[in-house]
């Protein structure tokens, strides 16, 4: 017994001695740190910046942690009240370069100041307050645009509809986007919801989109669409399962170090609707607070989740003061679904291209149970009960996208007419798209094919490898032959593809008649993913195990 307690007293007087000296290399290494930094301001060869310098030092240290530990200067404060109201004072636009060089409005948002003063898609800003756009980077004009509500803002602007030059003053405003993209009927008794992010007071607009919806009675099912929505505040996304479970429902839990770090959020409103049938959209963007609604709703059997796997982020960012008006946004801790299971990646160093988790191997896998008894398993990311895969768009229609090439057309269209039918009906006649073929044609893009880059790459490593030297039998030929089989022009890849590219540009064309709410309404009619879950769902709460 004496050893015993020996032992015990051993361990316990470690633990002092241990916190001794982490504070102790912690202390020797800022003290390290300190000489450093005044040995290279005064004896390094070239002029340094010490606040570069520790900023870099900073910013590279938190990166060795996770990806969302972030240190926020004071110049950032800004940045850091759109990420968490998705609100800003400015003009109420997205803006874009020219291959000219000067800047142009792509698209004004919904009852902005910028709609207010009449700014139209394809409007020239040839100059603000006086000092000229052009050959100015987009994030100095955008800079010099935003400003605190309530002051005015001079700009020269071109009219892309008749080309006068105007001087427009308008006066910034508190730029709000909402959450909510779109609503309206997939067909005559299923609702849709589009849900952008979760920024504050985001769940009252979409309350209103399921009391709208649910107005006339012929809403029968619903769908709750999460795709591409990367999260925003966790009071948010719970306040959005409120309006379909029970008041008093755990919706989410957390488990960090510091117990401060632990919570449960439970449901506290009063529910619009806990019998609709709910569909839930999501994919590998789908992340943070989407995937607490979609696993939520999952674990519970509430909700029937379609798409493909999502992003897999389960840590929680708490903003910390850091001194001198500069924040630290920290992971906390890692929150957890209902049924315990925590949706963070195992590793999240190792990740798709698109950042989204790669594959979990079954063996670290841990199954949970949802309310009526499904398995649902950890390991990063919501699995959907319904698998569907996107539309597959190739590496040209990508750099169509990426080169500005289908919103410059967009833009050009909408300055050719005056108005175009509603946008759920919106379709481009086959003289139109022919006349985007000629123009995309003269246009600079990639718009070589996987196949090809591939082939082009066999051929260049049969040549450095000279395994055709010597070899009579003419597959040298025939592999360049096959290559040009597979080298298609613009316009013959412009018009291969053109069941892919046309729904594409009308969704642009209508986003710029439209705004925000149109090109979504247009993406909904041509929504191949959605439409195909929409098969396979029989419109039910789930309730049985998945087969």
């Amino acid at each position: 017994m004496t050893a015993a307690v020996c032992a015990v007293s051993t361990v316990l007087s470690a633990w002092p001695l241990r916190a001794q000296s982490e504070e102790f290399n912690a202390g020797k290494y800022l003290e390290i740190q300190s000489m450093a930094l005044r040995t290279l301001q005064s004896q390094y060869v070239d002029s340094v910046s010490l606040d570069e310098l520790i900023h870099k030092g900073l910013d590279a240290m938190l990166a060795s942690l996770d990806p969302y530990t972030v240190f926020i200067p004071e110049e950032d404060e800004e940045s850091l009240d759109i990420m968490t109201t998705a609100s800003y004072g400015g003009v109420g636009a997205l803006i874009q370069k020219t291959a000219k060089g000067y800047i142009i409005i792509a698209e004004p948002y919904e009852n902005s100041a910028a709609v207010k003063c009449g700014l139209n898609p394809g409007d020239t800003i040839v100059a603000i307050e006086g000092i000229s756009t052009k050959d100015l980077p987009v994030d100095q004009c955008s800079s010099r645009m935003r400003g605190r509500p309530g002051t005015d803002l001079h700009m020269t602007v071109v009219k892309g509809r008749g080309g006068d030059t105007v001087d427009v003053v308008l006066v910034r405003e508190r730029i709000h986007i909402p959450d909510v993209v779109y609503y309206g009927f997939v067909n005559d008794t299923t609702g849709y919801i589009q849900i952008g992010g979760f920024t504050q007071g985001g769940s009252k607009d979409v309350r209103k989109a399921l009391e709208n919806l649910r107005a006339d009675g012929r809403m029968r099912r619903l769908v709750l669409d999460l795709r591409g929505n990367g999260g925003g505040l966790m009071n948010e996304a719970v306040n959005i399962v409120s309006l379909f479970v029970p008041q008093g429902t755990l919706v989410v839990s957390a488990k960090g170090k510091h117990p401060d770090a632990d919570f449960e959020y439970r449901t506290e409103s009063v529910p619009v609707d806990t019998l609709l049938p709910l569909l839930v959209m999501v994919n590998s963007s789908s992340a943070s607070s989407s995937e607490i609604v979609a696993g939520a709703l999952q674990d519970m059997d509430r909700a029937t989740v379609a798409g493909v796997r999502t992003y897999g982020k389960g840590l929680v960012q708490t903003i910390r003061p850091a001194g001198y008006n500069t924040s630290l946004k920290l992971t906390t801790a890692k929150y957890y679904t209902p049924s315990g299971r925590c949706v963070q990646a195992i590793d999240y160093s190792h990740r798709n291209e698109d950042g989204s988790v790669g594959t979990v191997p079954d063996s670290l896998k841990k199954e949970f149970k949802t309310r009526h008894g499904r398995s649902v398993y950890d390991g990063g990311g919501i699995t959907p009960d319904i698998a569907v895969e996107p539309a597959y768009y190739s590496r040209p229609i990508i750099s169509l996208i990426y080169s500005n090439i289908l919103s410059d057309y967009a833009i050009m269209y909408f300055n050719a007419h005056d108005t175009i039918a509603p946008a759920g009906e919106f379709c481009l006649t086959d003289d139109e798209y022919a006349d985007f073929v000629r123009y995309a044609s003269q246009r600079e893009f990639d718009a070589r094919t996987e196949s090809q880059i591939e082939m082009e790459e066999v051929i260049e490593a049969a040549k450095r490898e000279k395994v055709l030297d010597g070899v009579g039998n003419g597959i040298g030929d025939e592999m360049d032959t096959l290559l040009s089989k597979l080298s298609l022009s613009k316009e013959e890849l412009l018009q291969v593809n053109k069941s892919r590219i046309k729904p594409l540009l009308e969704d642009e064309i209508a986003l710029k008649f439209y705004l925000r709410r149109g090109g979504a309404e247009s993406a909904l009619r041509q929504d191949t993913q959605l439409h195909k879950a929409l098969e396979l769902w029989d419109g039910t709460v789930p309730m049985r195990e998945n087969t």
